[in-house]
């Protein structure tokens, strides 16, 4: 601005007044300021004019990763909805390191953002890094992922009823020995797929055998590890269950390795609806999570925070319903397609 007010020969506060297309300035004015900005490529800082007039159109989104296809399509339902509202997304990624979380806050909070939506990583054990975020009064909302007992905002699946579909379904086709790689149980999406899995062999009236709950860290190298744990029992399973697809494709990987059939010797099914899902020979069965519906819902909480506007607002969960893909590595018995 000071470039444009000295080559014009005019004051800063001409040009701030120009660029915002101010009644106090004259249409010559403004034409030759918008010409010359135009030339000299100029950008306004969005940042510095959000504190000047006290607010913000950027709005912070923290995930474990991008990579996959789950929190990608989760920030684009963020995305799709933010930019129609007039926001625009600051994108950060832990990779799974809660001190690297930390420092992904800090970075936003620094930017002045307007609200934080966050899915918290897997080595995340408490919530008090965000403390500060609910003390500057910015709204708060996590997805997916959250810790267990934790009253927040946020928007979840129905984890533990896509884990009982898909344990139930690989019971229906005849399986009775079914494995769970269960993820890490502080974070409540393992923990209440976990309890899904429990609930479907209770219903058909099938104790659970702690020898084939495995936990996991739900990685491709995961997988395989836990696999050929499983394979080494005096009885091995005859069904895999996963708390996610990585983990779940390690499993394939194994049993392919052993000279084993899918789903003949061992059914598999796994939990995300991953693109991978759809590539491995044979197609994984999964449950999928509504990626982009869970991003545009956690947008919406965010701004019913916003309208609220530090007025009483009673701390909501949105859950949204999964749904079971039934692909080749479940079904023994003739299905009438995908549920």
């Amino acid at each position: 601005m000071a470039d444009l007010a000295r080559e014009l020969g005019v004051s800063m506060t001409t040009i701030s007044r120009a660029l915002s297309d101010h009644h106090s300035i004259g249409p010559a004015t403004k034409q030759a300021v918008l010409k010359l900005a135009k030339k000299l490529n100029y950008q306004p800082n969005r940042m510095a004019s959000s504190l000047r007039k006290g607010t913000s159109t950027l709005l912070g989104v923290i995930v474990p990763h991008i990579e996959g296809r789950f929190f990608a399509s989760v920030v684009h339902g963020i995305e799709t909805v933010a930019s129609k509202a007039g926001y625009s997304v600051i994108i950060c990624q832990s990779s799974e390191d809660v001190a690297q979380e930390r420092k992904n806050l800090e970075t936003l909070l620094s930017a002045q953002v307007a609200g934080i939506l966050v899915s918290v990583s897997r080595t995340t054990l408490d919530l008090r890094h965000f403390d500060k975020v609910l003390r500057r009064g910015v709204p708060l909302v996590f997805f997916d992922r959250l810790l267990e007992g934790e009253n927040v905002n946020a928007v979840v699946l129905n984890d533990q009823d896509g884990a009982l579909q898909a344990t139930r379904h690989l019971l229906e086709q005849g399986c009775r020995r079914v494995a769970h790689l269960a993820g890490p149980q502080h974070i409540n999406i393992y923990r209440n797929r976990r309890q899904g899995y429990l609930n479907a062999l209770q219903s058909h009236g099938l104790a659970a055998d702690e020898s084939l709950i495995i936990d996991c860290d739900m990685t491709l190298e995961g997988g395989r590890a836990c696999m050929q744990t499983l394979l080494a029992l005096p009885t091995p399973p005859d069904a895999v269950f996963a708390a996610g697809d990585s983990a779940i494709l390690g499993a394939l990987q194994v049993l392919k390795s052993r000279g084993l059939r899918v789903p003949q010797d061992v059914a598999l099914a796994g939990f995300s609806n991953e693109d991978l899902t759809m590539v491995a020979e044979p197609n994984l069965t999964s449950v999928d999570q509504r990626c982009e519906e869970m991003g545009q819902a956690a947008f919406r909480l965010f701004t019913d925070l916003v309208a609220a506007d530090g007025t009483a607002f009673s701390q909501r969960q949105v859950v949204l319903q999964p749904q079971l893909f039934v692909r080749e590595s479940s079904v023994r018995q003739a299905e009438q397609g995908a549920k």
